[in-house]
This record gives C-alpha cells, structure tokens and sequence, in this order.
C-alpha cells in the first residue's frame, strides 16, 4: 500500500477522529505562541505587538488516535481597512468551517470590551459548537487569582472545559489536545502523519521577513508593513530568496532601512538565520525596501499578496 492509499484508507478504526479546530480570541493574547507549543515547530511568527496573523493558517497534530487541525486565526478587533476587514472575514470563516472552538483569553487582564464582543460572536453563530475556553499566560498570574470574570465569558457557549495555559512556558498545554479530540467526529486522517502545516516556503520566508520587521522597528511600523517573495530558488547547498518590504510613506522606508542601513541589514540576518533552521542549508537572502501609498486599502495588491479573495473571472 503507498502512503497515498492508506492516508484516505478505512483503516484508522472506528475510534478515530479527525477535525477542525477555530483557534481564536482578540489580538496579542498567544494564539500562535499556543499553537507553536501544540506542535513542538514554530509554524506561525510571534510577536509581542498585536495583529501579528494575518491569514489563517493551518497547524496539524497528529496523534495514534486523532488528528487535529489548528486554524490559526488574526485576532478578532474592529476593521480599519480592507485588509482589516480581510483579517476579521478570515477568522469568521475559520468558525463557520471549525467543529470544535478554541477560545484563547488573555488571564492575566481583565476581560476587554473585544473579549465581550468575541463572546456575544459566538454565541451568535456558533452556539452550539463544543469551545474550550484557555486562560492563557498563566504564569503572570498571582498565587490566587480571581477568574470568575474571564470564566463567565463562555456562560452561553456549549463549554467544554476551562484550562489555564502558559504558551509561554508550556504549562497546561499537553492536556489541550487530549480534550480537543474527545470533541472531533470520527473519521480518517486528512493529512500524512508528518506535515504540520500547510503553508508553502515561499510563504514561511514572507513571513520570517515580516517577523523580524515587528521585532526591530517601531510600533508603527508592523501596521504598514507588507513582504512579497519575488525570487524562491533551490540549490543543492543553497536557497536563494529575494524579497520586497512594502511600506505605506517615505519615512517608513527611512526607519525600515535604517541608518547607513543597519536595520535593513539586522532584519536580513535574523530572517536569514530562522530560514536556514528551517531548510537546514545555507540561505542567500536580497532584500528590497519599497514605498507603496495605502497599499492596506488597495485591493489588486492584497489580492496579490493573498490577503484579500480572488476575482471571479466571467
């Protein structure tokens, strides 16, 4: 038998499940640090500023019995542009394709009015989803914290369990999955054992672009800031990656490059080094600073960069 055959064989068992799971809360609250954890493989770039996710992405677990499939979802807010309302468009979709809900709420602050509104969402269209509520970053919390507020957030929900988590730290993660599996429908992997992701390496390169450019420029800065692979090239010994970093003004590109090109240079090395970890072979790494004017509301170009649906040709 190939492995083609046997991944979309029967022979699983009747006990086996397979399923979406919605990762999903407001921005900056350790969506992608969690799933990260989960995995054991960074898949999706972190950052201490919000709105660091932009697409959804996909993270899969596989275990002898169950394979999960984490949506990682942007962080739910209100829209401020078409790429905004692309983001908050990403993560409904994530919950209307998603058979088990994983809400993740920051414990170490009170609940915000976006937590309010994530939980009057849910209730609206996904009531009867089975949701696990994680309190995360736990290990912020003093020795007997009050969490009544945070708890009370999934009342109206079909609550399956409430569980403290350090994404940080690791602590409580390992009983997630567990949990999450008891939840899925039974049914055969959908996905070879050993894929974790979906996500292509032209991509992973934007994205550790992007990720070093939230590290090492101004708050700003993220907001503005687009990374298009115009160049992937395989060599037996080395990779060979171009890339554009767009930016919205002329000052922008003056902060991005840095002074007689310091940062520009930091960036390159750093994302340079996470590739090559990554492939596990030398990289060449050409990056390009470009001023594009409100590029966030220009549809053709989120269209490009996959930030926005495609048209519909006839």
């Amino acid at each position: 038998m190939t492995e083609l055959d046997s991944l979309f064989s029967d022979d699983w068992g009747p006990e086996h499940r397979s399923g979406y799971i919605a990762v999903i809360g407001r921005p900056n609250v350790g969506k992608s640090t969690l799933i990260n954890a989960l995995l054991g493989q960074k898949i999706a770039i972190t950052a201490a500023k919000p709105q660091t996710t932009r697409q959804r992405q996909l993270g899969i677990l596989t275990l002898d019995n169950a394979q999960l499939l984490f949506i990682d979802t942007p962080g739910i807010h209100e829209p401020h542009s078409p790429l905004g309302g692309f983001m908050l468009s990403a993560a409904h979709a994530a919950l209307r394709d998603a058979d088990v809900i994983l809400w993740i709420v920051d414990a170490a602050q009170m609940p915000s009015a976006e937590d309010h509104h994530i939980a009057d969402l849910l209730a609206r269209i996904a009531p009867d989803l089975p949701l696990l509520l994680t309190l995360n970053k736990a290990d912020l919390l003093p020795p007997k914290p009050d969490l009544s507020a945070h708890e009370a957030l999934s009342a109206r929900q079909n609550t399956i369990a409430i569980v403290q988590t350090s994404a940080i730290q690791g602590s409580g993660v390992a009983q997630l999955p567990r949990l999450l599996a008891a939840q899925l429908p039974h049914g055969p992997r959908l996905y070879p054992s050993e894929q974790l992701s979906e996500a292509n390496m032209r991509f992973l390169a934007a994205e550790a672009v992007r990720e070093q450019i939230i590290e090492l420029t101004s708050d700003e800065i993220p907001y503005s800031v687009a990374v298009e692979v115009t160049r992937y090239r395989e060599k037996p010994r080395m990779s060979l990656i171009a890339a554009t970093i767009y930016v919205e003004r002329s000052s922008q590109k003056g902060i991005v490059i840095g002074k007689r090109g310091s940062t520009i240079k930091a960036i390159g090395s750093a994302a340079r080094a996470a590739l090559e970890t990554e492939l596990k072979q030398q990289v060449h790494l050409d990056l390009r600073v470009k001023v594009l004017r409100n590029w966030r509301s220009n549809d053709e170009f989120l269209r490009r960069l996959g930030y926005a649906p495609s048209k519909r040709k006839g």
